[in-house]
């Protein structure tokens, strides 16, 4: 297995953690409040990660094209953020989560449009499959 694929399945793993005890630490307060509170822990761990693992002569490979995604990255992630605790704050992990995860469509539309990746046989057939998921979710019966 490649080393990225482990990462991605930590990162999934954590992910998974993030939205059950975010939701347990947001009874009795805002999704506003609790996800400013999460940020600043989110902050303070980055930072710290940064100062050990990043060597400083990277700092002076930063240039304005990075600082401009990044930043962009940056803004999108905390609108992202935002409505996800107003979700979370008031509707069930399993249905916010996933809708969330249809993310992945969108990055996968977005990587075909912008960095020119190709979109696989098995990307589509696993976009059909999230988006089925998200419907069968989602939908709520009326009566």
């Amino acid at each position: 297995m490649e080393k990225w694929v482990g990462y991605a399945i930590v990162s999934m793993l954590f992910a998974g953690f993030t939205s059950v005890i975010a939701k347990m630490g947001l009874q009795g307060i805002s999704g506003e409040l609790g996800l400013a509170v999460r940020t600043v822990f989110v902050a303070v761990f980055v930072l710290g990660f940064a100062a050990v693992f990043v060597e400083t002569k990277e700092l002076g490979a930063l240039d304005a094209r990075n600082l401009f995604w990044l930043g962009a990255s940056g803004v999108t992630t905390a609108v992202s953020w935002v409505f996800y605790y107003k979700a979370l704050k008031d509707g069930e992990v399993s249905t916010v989560a996933l809708i969330d995860k249809g993310s992945f469509i969108v990055a996968v539309l977005l990587a075909w449009l912008l960095l020119k990746e190709q979109i696989t046989p098995r990307v589509l057939l696993g976009c059909l499959l999230i988006g089925a998921g998200l419907f069968v979710v989602a939908h709520r019966p009326s009566g």
